[in-house]
């Protein structure tokens, strides 16, 4: 099994940055996709960022292009997403999440874990 637990949320003026970050437990986090998604309020659970387990290929969604960052650090378990020039459409509680043997995956029933998400706020 794996755990997930996010950090790094706050609050931010409208161009700011914020650095998430999102540390797993379990020997098999090296083997696992991960990706970033988030959900404001009366909306869907949508995808931000995905990372396959290798780091050697990623995806955005179109709102975060150019924008946001994925990253991964296997050696610290440890997953990342960068954003910079924030907006206030941005404006959501932001989880990680790790799926097991896939690659690339970009719906929310591929994942097996999820961590209990960090708030964003920009203004």
């Amino acid at each position: 099994q794996v755990q997930l637990v996010e950090s790094g949320g706050g609050v931010v003026h409208a161009g700011g940055s914020l650095r998430l970050s999102c540390a797993a437990s379990g020997r098999t986090f090296s083997s696992c996709a991960m990706g970033w998604f988030r959900q404001a309020p009366g909306k869907w659970r949508d995808v931000v960022a995905v990372i396959t387990w290798s780091g050697s290929n990623t995806y955005y969604a179109d709102s975060v292009k150019g924008r946001f960052t994925i990253s991964r650090d296997n050696a610290k378990n440890t997953v990342y997403l960068q954003m910079n020039s924030l907006k206030p459409e941005d404006t959501a509680v932001y989880y990680c999440a790790a799926a097991q043997d896939e690659l690339l995956p970009l719906s929310r029933n591929e994942y097996d874990y999820w961590g209990q998400g960090t708030q964003v706020t920009d203004y």
